[in-house]
C-alpha cells in the first residue's frame, strides 16, 4: 500500500479501477504534402469548423461556467490570425496536419510569454489543436477513456471540453498530477461534485486497471488498498450519501452559532439550483456576464431586467451583488483598451470603474431600480447588498459607499482582495457596511503569484499562513466595528478551511452551490471555540501544506 498526496476537492471518497487519459497524438512530420494547396486548405477549413461546432455543442449541453469556456475555445479555433498562420504554412507546401500543429504551437508560445489569463489559455489552445489534427487524421481525439465500466480517471490535467461532459455514472473520481485548488479542473470538479484529488504528482505512475481509493477529505490516493480499507471507504461514502439526502438546515456550528451559507452565482439562471441545494441567499453575484459578451456596455434596462430576476429568486434573503470587476483577465474594450504590461496590477476593478464612472452610475441605477421593483412581492423583498471590487484604500471606500448611497443603495460594502485593504480593514470598516474577502485574489497578491499562471500554481493556496493572518485581521476589524465579514472566494468551498475561516472571524461563507452540503456538514462538527482553536493551529504553521495538516490534526482532536 502507498499513499499519494495531493489537494482534495470536497469531502468525498470513492474507489475503483484506474483508467488513464490517452496520450497526445504523435507530432506530425514536416515533410511536403502530397495534396494541392487548395485541397489541404479545404481539409483544414472543414476540420476547424467541425471542431468549433462540436465545442459549441458540448458547451450547450454542459451549461454554466463550462459553456463559457467551451464557447471561448470555439472562437479560438476559428481565430482569423491563426487561420492565416495555417494558410501560410500550407502555401509553403506543408501538410494540413503539420500546418495546424506548427501554427498553433507558435501561437501557444506567444500566449505563454504574455502570461496571466492569456498564458492560462495556452493549454486550451493545445486541446483545440489536438482535436483538429485528430479530425484531419480521421481518428478519435485524445480524451476521456471508455473502458466499459465505472473507473477512476487519472490525467495530467483535463481540458475544459473533457471536464464539461464527464459521464458521472462512469467517472467515480478524478486524479490529476498537475493543478492546484483554484485550477480550472478543481473549480469544475466542485461545480459537478466530483470526488477529486489534484496535484498528486506521483499519480503519474498509476497503471490502468489497478484499484485505488481517492479520499478528497484527506487529499490522498491509496494504492493497493486492503479489503478492510475498501470497506471503510465504502462505509464513509454511504454515510456521506445519506447525509446529503438529509433535510437541509441553515448553516450553523455545533453550538448553534449561525453561519449563513450563500451561493456564488454568475447568472440569474443559476438561482433555482442554488435554492434547491440549500443556499440561504447570494454571497457573490458576478455582474460581468452582462458585459463580457458585448462590444459596448449593456443598457440600464437590460441590467435592471437581470437584477430583478435575481432578486425575485431570493425573497427575504440577502443578495450581495458585486459591481463590474473588469480588467486583468477580463479586459473590456469599452472600459479600458490601453495595453498594460501587467494588467493584474493595472486599471482593474474599482479603478477602471472610476475612470469610466458613467458605467458605474448606470449599474447602480439599474440595481436601485430592480430593488424598488421587487419591494412589494408577496414573499417579501430580497435584502440587496452591493459591493465594489479591488478596493485598496480608505479613500476608494469613501468614494464607492458615498456614490452607492446617492442612488439609494442601503447596504454598501467592499471586496477585500488586496493586502492593503486587509491591513486597513479597521479603518475601511468604519466606512463600509460590510466586507467580503475574495480569497483567490487575496492569495495572488499576498504571495505575488498570478493565479492563472501554471508555473506558480504551487503558491496559489489560500491555506498559506500569510493569507490566513490577513483574513484574521479583517475578521477582528469586523468584530470591533460590528460589521459582517463574508468569504466569497474558492476557499469557502473547502470544508475544513471553511471551519478555519469561521475561526478567523468570518460571519458568512459563499461558494459554488454544489459545495454547500459538505461545508454545512463540516461546520456542524465543531463549536465556535473549537473552530478558533483549529484556526490558531493553522495560522501557526510555516506554509500552506503544514497549515492544512495542523488544522486536520486539531480538528480530529
Amino acid at each position: 500500500m502507498a499513499e499519494l498526496r495531493g489537494v482534495g476537492i470536497g469531502l468525498g471518497v470513492a474507489q475503483g479501477p484506474v483508467a488513464r487519459m490517452s496520450e497526445p497524438l504523435p507530432t506530425p512530420g514536416d515533410g511536403p504534402s502530397t495534396l494541392s494547396i487548395g485541397e489541404e486548405t479545404a481539409r483544414v477549413r472543414e476540420a476547424v469548423g467541425a471542431v468549433a461546432r462540436e465545442l459549441e455543442q458540448r458547451g450547450a449541453q454542459a451549461g454554466g461556467a463550462a459553456q463559457d469556456v467551451l464557447e471561448a475555445q470555439a472562437m479560438m479555433a476559428e481565430d482569423p490570425t491563426l487561420e492565416q498562420e495555417v494558410d501560410d504554412r500550407i502555401a509553403q507546401g506543408k501538410s494540413a496536419e503539420f500546418a495546424v500543429f506548427d501554427a498553433f504551437a507558435s501561437f501557444r508560445d506567444q500566449l505563454v510569454a504574455l502570461g496571466g489569463y492569456l498564458g492560462e489559455r495556452a493549454a486550451d489552445l493545445d486541446d483545440v489543436a489536438q482535436r483538429v489534427i485528430a479530425r484531419l487524421r480521421g481518428v478519435a481525439a485524445p480524451g476521456v477513456p471508455d473502458p466499459g465500466h465505472p473507473f477512476v480517471l487519472v490525467a495530467k490535467d483535463l481540458a475544459p471540453a473533457d471536464t464539461a461532459l464527464l459521464d458521472l455514472d462512469k467517472v467515480l473520481a478524478l486524479v490529476t498530477t498537475e493543478g492546484g485548488p483554484t485550477s480550472h479542473t478543481a473549480i469544475l470538479a466542485r461545480e459537478k461534485s466530483i470526488v477529486a484529488v489534484v496535484g498528486a504528482a506521483a499519480a503519474k505512475d498509476l497503471a490502468d486497471g489497478e484499484t485505488v481509493i481517492v479520499d478528497a477529505a484527506a487529499g490522498v490516493v491509496t494504492t493497493e488498498p486492503t479489503a478492510a480499507e475498501l470497506e471503510r471507504a465504502q462505509n464513509r461514502a454511504d454515510a456521506r450519501a445519506a447525509q446529503a439526502s438529509a433535510p437541509i438546515t441553515p448553516g450553523a456550528l455545533a453550538d448553534g452559532t449561525a453561519i449563513p451559507l450563500l451561493a456564488n452565482l454568475g447568472k440569474p439562471e443559476g438561482a433555482e439550483e442554488a435554492v434547491a441545494l440549500g443556499a440561504e441567499g447570494v454571497g457573490l453575484f458576478r455582474t460581468e456576464f452582462l458585459f463580457l459578451s458585448s462590444t459596448h456596455a449593456p443598457t440600464v434596462e437590460q441590467q435592471r431586467e437581470s437584477y430583478t430576476k435575481l432578486l425575485s429568486a431570493f425573497p427575504g434573503q440577502k443578495v450581495v451583488v458585486r459591481v463590474l470587476d473588469a480588467g486583468a483577465d477580463k479586459p473590456l474594450a469599452f472600459l479600458n483598451d490601453a495595453h498594460e504590461e501587467n494588467p493584474a496590477l493595472g486599471l482593474r476593478g474599482i479603478r477602471a470603474l472610476r475612470a469610466s464612472e458613467d458605467i458605474l452610475r448606470e449599474q447602480l441605477t439599474a440595481l436601485a431600480e430592480a430593488d424598488a421593483a421587487t419591494r412589494h412581492t408577496e414573499a417579501g423583498p430580497a435584502d440587496l447588498w452591493v459591493m465594489a471590487p479591488m478596493i485598496a484604500t480608505v479613500e476608494e471606500t469613501d468614494y464607492f459607499t458615498a456614490l452607492a448611497r446617492e442612488y439609494g443603495i442601503k447596504t454598501a460594502g467592499v471586496m477585500v482582495e488586496v493586502p492593503s485593504s486587509a491591513l486597513l480593514a479597521d479603518r475601511i470598516l468604519r466606512v463600509a457596511d460590510f466586507a467580503s474577502i475574495g480569497t483567490n485574489d487575496l492569495t495572488q497578491y499576498t504571495l505575488a503569484a498570478d493565479r492563472l499562471l501554471g508555473s506558480v500554481a504551487g503558491f496559489q493556496d489560500p491555506w498559506h499562513p500569510a493569507v490566513l493572518q490577513l483574513i484574521r485581521d479583517v475578521g477582528q476589524a469586523g468584530r470591533e466595528n460590528g460589521k459582517p465579514v463574508g468569504i466569497c472566494g474558492e476557499a469557502a468551498a473547502d470544508p475544513l478551511l471553511a471551519v478555519v475561516l469561521v475561526g478567523l472571524g468570518a460571519t458568512s461563507l459563499s461558494m459554488a452551490p454544489t459545495a454547500l452540503a459538505d461545508v454545512r456538514a463540516s461546520l456542524l462538527e465543531h463549536t465556535l471555540a473549537e473552530a478558533r482553536g483549529i484556526a490558531e493551529a493553522a495560522i501557526a504553521a510555516d506554509d500552506a501544506a503544514s497549515a492544512r495538516t495542523a488544522a486536520r490534526e486539531a480538528a480530529s482532536r
